[in-house]
């Protein structure tokens, strides 16, 4: 590969939240079961960084375990606790009357902010969280964050972090009105969503 100069798009170390051991954790209530009858039942989150040109950048979405649908997001430059507040904030909005999910993620110090926590309760929503350590508890997350990368950041040139978030931004929307899944019949996210809410 190196007399080729050809360059592997092997996924790189994964970005950890763990940095400071502080907050209460939550049960880990979703244990891997990730089908789900109804839309905004079961939530799944996570946070992945980037980087361009020496600057971080920082995805936190929430993923309706659903449809796998992107129903909201943050994407900042910093990996301060407004990335994943804003992120539930939005998520929260979509929420009709009596709908309270479960959102599941690791164990990260975001995850047991009181702040963080305390949104959550006063919206009803129950936390869960992977067992420390274990990616697979929260698979659907990472799977996510695996197909965005490999599909428009790994191998690419941004010229700054703006392009990039951009670039970011076009993709989801990109993953949930235009990429079809077989797990879904061959439909999108939305298209699925759509789908079923005709069908009640």
């Amino acid at each position: 590969m190196r007399e080729l100069n050809l360059k592997s798009t092997v996924r790189p170390k994964k970005y950890r939240s763990y940095r400071v051991e502080m907050g209460k954790t939550a049960p880990n209530r979703l244990k891997r079961k990730f089908k789900v009858s109804k839309p905004n039942k079961k939530w799944v989150t996570d946070v992945t960084e980037f980087k361009v040109n020496e600057q971080k950048i920082y995805l936190s979405p929430i993923i309706d375990l659903y449809n796998q649908e992107v129903i909201a997001y943050s994407v900042a430059k910093n990996a301060r606790l407004t990335l994943v507040t804003d992120m539930l904030k939005k998520g929260i909005s979509r929420l009709k009357n009596k709908q309270n999910p479960l959102l599941h993620s690791d164990q990260g110090w975001q995850y047991r902010n009181p702040i963080y926590q305390k949104q959550l309760a006063d919206n009803g929503i129950k936390q869960g969280m992977s067992r420390k350590g274990n990616c697979l508890d929260n698979a659907v997350a990472e799977n996510f964050f695996g197909l965005l990368k490999s599909e428009m950041y790994h191998g690419q040139h941004f010229k700054d972090a703006d392009e990039l978030i951009e670039k970011i931004e076009e993709y989801i929307e990109y993953y949930n009105t235009k990429r079809i899944k077989v797990k879904l019949k061959g439909l999108t996210p939305v298209a699925y969503r759509n789908q079923a809410l005709r069908a009640t």
